[in-house]
């Protein structure tokens, strides 16, 4: 209800005022910056500050809905059309102007122009859009996408072509379950790259599109995941600091590997029996990684980044949520794809289920672990999740001088699996140990190295007949 609305204060959706301001531009920045972003409502008869109900005129009611109805057409470009109507709370009369999220982005202020006139909600403020948003809002104006865009910097190169098509066909062949599914995934072709808008055929020439850089050798100096380790909580002493660049696709599996790598084990294995799992459920973090790097603007020239801290694990992807979604839609698996072609090709390679989804089952799996539910965030022009480590409450609520228990050899869980899966069968390849674990080759091998290396694991014989050697006893 309205009188709920108001009790609750003004937030990034809504805005009071005491009258109609005499200068009609101090309201009409945020009729342009709900239009431009997820809506929002301007009510008269509220004072801001105490938000006391002060009310309007009931005799100058229809006249003053009838000036802001005219200063919002005559202002605002393209053209806004407000729903304008009258409440009656405690007696008194407000008129509450709501603005709906508009199709036809970027709207601004006709005498500042376009550069100067366009404005954005940010934290329940309206402030001027920078280069990167309005470019972000022309694109959805003209429903185009970035990624789908031609990269006029880049030629086409068919080896590169070549690659993507096998790496995208070899995680439809891994995330097939069974012998028989695997079988029948067919070949990904370079007509499938054009099909999906990877690839364009302009007048019998092929010419690569930014989703096809960024898939490939990936020039874009910003496209990239920036992770740390912080101590404490706060982002001051770094501990672990990793840039990760490359193809989308390799920058998540080496984003994941690295909060797996950081955080902590909440049980004890020995010998066969694994009782253990991670702290945080790791579909959770998966999904808050894939979502920060799909969805993400990439005109903004800043980084996704992933942040590990005592309490939390971070995930920022710049952007405010796209084509006016609110937190409350997304939550109940409201979706909009920012960059289509990444989307659609992260589709077929199982990268993403099923679009719309990966909130809710972040969500689902956090009260599967029991923990508390992920928490979503607007910060300024970007967007944020924080996975809370259920160790450190634990940890400080029955000991504030103890510190949360890590794994003595800083093994991951597959590193784990991984070790058990040869203890029952030494023989294993790398092949059937991604099979069952759900993962890609490349990650397997790059956890048998590390095994390797810290004379965990050791391989005896050739590569074709020979077999895995666990050379210690662990316990973790």
């Amino acid at each position: 209800m309205l009188a709920d609305e108001i009790k609750a204060g003004e937030s990034a959706n809504i805005e009071f005022k005491v009258e109609v301001p005499k200068r009609s531009e101090k309201y009409i920045k945020s009729v342009i910056a709900f239009a431009n972003t997820a809506g929002g409502k301007i009510i008269i008869g509220v004072d801001d500050k105490s938000n006391e109900i002060v009310g309007v005129d009931k005799d100058e009611i229809f006249k003053i809905m009838d000036n802001i109805t005219n200063t919002i057409s005559d202002m605002c470009y393209p053209q806004i059309f407000p729903n304008i109507g009258v409440d009656t709370i405690e007696d008194k009369c407000v008129i509450v102007i709501e603005i709906y999220p508009g199709a036809n982005r970027p709207y601004y202020i006709k005498s500042l122009g376009k550069e100067e006139g366009t404005f954005i909600r940010v934290s329940g403020t309206s402030r001027p859009a920078d280069e990167a948003i309005l470019k972000d809002l022309e694109l959805q104006g003209s429903n185009h996408s970035f990624d789908e865009m031609i990269c006029v910097e880049q030629k086409f190169d068919i080896n590169q072509a070549q690659e993507l098509c096998s790496a995208i066909k070899k995680y439809m062949v891994e995330a097939a379950k069974t012998k028989s599914e695997k079988e029948k995934v067919k070949d990904v072709t370079l007509q499938n790259l054009i099909n999906w808008g990877v690839v364009k055929n302009l007048d019998g020439n092929l010419v690569p599109t930014n989703a096809f850089v960024l898939l490939t050798n990936n020039t874009f100096p910003f496209a990239k995941i920036q992770c740390a380790l912080f101590k404490g909580t706060e982002r001051v002493v770094f501990i672990d600091k990793r840039d990760f660049e490359g193809p989308l696709y390799m920058q998540i599996e080496e984003a994941y590997e690295f909060v797996l790598k950081h955080i902590n084990l909440g049980a004890e294995i020995k010998g066969l029996l694994r009782t253990e799992a991670y702290e945080l459920p790791t579909e959770a973090i998966r999904e808050a990684i894939v979502n920060a790097t799909t969805h993400r603007n990439f005109l903004d020239r800043a980084c996704v980044q992933v942040a590990v801290y005592d309490d939390r694990v971070e995930i920022t992807s710049p952007g405010m949520l796209y084509g006016g979604l609110t937190i409350e839609q997304i939550k109940e698996g409201g979706s909009k794809i920012r960059n289509r072609c990444i989307a659609e090709v992260f589709s077929r390679m199982k990268i993403i289920e099923s679009w719309g989804t990966g909130i809710k089952r972040m969500f689902s799996s956090c009260k599967e672990y029991g923990i508390r539910e992920p928490e979503l965030l607007e910060i300024g022009d970007s967007f944020r999740v924080n996975l809370y480590r259920p160790s450190y409450n634990e940890v400080h609520q029955s000991s504030p001088k103890s510190s949360p228990k890590s794994s003595p050899k800083n093994l991951n869980l597959t590193q784990q699996k991984i070790v058990e899966m040869i203890l029952d069968n030494p023989k294993i390849t790398q092949v059937t140990l991604a099979e069952e674990l759900g993962i890609t080759t490349r990650a397997v091998k790059k956890n048998v190295k590390e095994l390797a290396e810290q004379g965990i694991i050791e391989r005896v014989g050739s590569a074709r007949s020979g077999y895995w050697q666990v050379k210690k006893e662990i316990s973790f």
